[in-house]
């Protein structure tokens, strides 16, 4: 009990104060992350709309979500982090009353895309503001310990919404905006006096002397990185968009049971991740631990056809959760070194885009499987492409690691020079 007591504290240890902040605020965000995984079960069984119109308007959400961080990506470099994140939690948690009174589809679709499109710029901001609060030595163990606080706020949020749920669909808005507000006041009490709140830059001398820093559009394996993590998201997001189907309509699961099972993704991320990439972080290289994500994220949907039992779903869970682990925090440290301070907004902005694009993609791609062919053909075809996506992840962070690598001594050297 010692050494494991010792081996969290040292996996926690050596982070900044505002990393821990930044965290405690997306931790009060996403205790109130109740509408989401209960959207398409809300569209279906409140709202009486039928499983495709629900995958029209979880596209729409992921549209929103693309066009929302794009933008993100292209504020934060310009105003800075903090006026992004701040505005994107108040305007966003604002959104969800409204959207609470909208039951007529077009109205409905247009205000699911502008809340999207609000939330999601927050992403991109965030990230690069753990970029820059974080220590260069720590950096995937800040962004690890940010996807903690939110997976244990999305553990804490299905499970509530699957009681508010019960009760009323009505609740879950509610509730989910008003700690969306909660998140951008403590955000702001917090952040206001701290540096950051606008981008660095540089001035005239250093602009005529240094190179025009890359832009990700321009690059072309950064580009092709940003392809394979949108198909690895777009496995990953049936759990939200296909999987309270498949629990609500194979295994007959009342809200409070889906409720259980979303929050078990969010406690196995809590407990596991910080250790997981304190242990391993150091000693695999990423293209190993992303590609074994990947891998393991497929085999957790071709389980559900393999053996048709209750317990089966908590052990996809689990599968799916440790492939959440070894995947995506790894992920975020490529795109942060990818980058340089003048882009990172945009990096991260175009890295977000990729998940974003999934929204689009995964619901509806998954719930016109389901209706063409069943959910069977659905997580086989999810296994097909998660191991397409492996090999090709493992290709092309290798090479964007070898790239990094080659370059830490030219910029060693250069510094040297400027010293002496």
């Amino acid at each position: 009990m010692k050494r494991i007591l010792l081996l969290y504290r040292n996996a926690f240890g050596g982070l900044s104060k505002p990393a821990w902040m930044m965290s405690l605020v997306m931790l009060i965000n996403r205790s109130g992350s109740m509408v989401t995984p209960f959207l398409s079960l809300y569209v279906t069984d409140m709202l009486g709309y039928s499983l495709q119109e629900a995958g029209i308007i979880l596209s729409i959400y992921g549209m929103g979500s693309v066009c929302g961080s794009f933008l993100g990506g292209w504020l934060t470099d310009r105003i800075g982090h903090f006026r992004v994140q701040f505005v994107a939690l108040t305007l966003g948690g604002l959104l969800y009353f409204v959207l609470l009174n909208l039951r007529q589809f077009e109205y409905l679709a247009v205000g699911v895309f502008i809340l999207s499109l609000v939330n999601d710029t927050l992403r991109p901001a965030n990230s690069a503001s753990i970029a820059y609060y974080a220590r260069p030595e720590n950096m995937t163990r800040a962004f690890s310990l940010n996807r903690m606080a939110i997976n244990l706020g999305f553990s804490v949020g299905p499970a509530i919404g699957g009681f508010l749920a019960a009760l009323s669909y009505h609740w879950l808005f509610i509730a989910d905006g008003v700690t969306c507000i909660a998140a951008g006041i403590f955000f702001f009490l917090y952040f206001r006096n701290q540096q950051g709140h606008r981008p660095k830059r540089p001035n005239k001398e250093d602009q005529a002397t240094a190179p025009a820093a890359r832009s990700p559009y321009k690059d072309s394996y950064f580009i092709l990185f940003a392809i394979l993590c949108s198909c690895f998201a777009t496995i990953f997001f049936q759990l939200f968009s296909t999987l309270p189907l498949y629990y609500r309509q194979v295994y007959v699961l009342s809200e409070i049971n889906i409720g259980a099972l979303m929050a078990l993704n969010g406690l196995i991320v809590f407990f596991l991740e910080m250790i997981i990439v304190y242990l391993l972080g150091e000693k695999a290289k990423k293209s190993v631990l992303i590609a074994a994500g990947v891998l393991l994220l497929g085999a957790s949907f071709a389980l559900l056809n393999l053996v048709q039992h209750l317990s089966v779903l908590y052990i996809s869970m689990l599968l799916l959760s440790i492939a959440e682990i070894l995947a995506m925090p790894f992920m975020a440290t490529i795109s942060v070194e990818r980058s340089e301070v003048s882009t990172r907004g945009a990096y991260m902005g175009l890295y977000t885009i990729s998940y974003a694009a999934a929204h689009v993609i995964a619901p509806f791609l998954g719930t016109t499987v389901i209706a063409a062919y069943g959910f069977p053909t659905l997580w086989w075809a999810t296994g097909v492409l998660a191991v397409l996506t492996a090999l090709g992840l493992y290709c092309v962070v290798g090479k964007i690691e070898h790239d990094r690598l080659k370059q830490q001594p030219v910029l060693a050297a250069g510094g040297s020079m400027l010293a002496g």
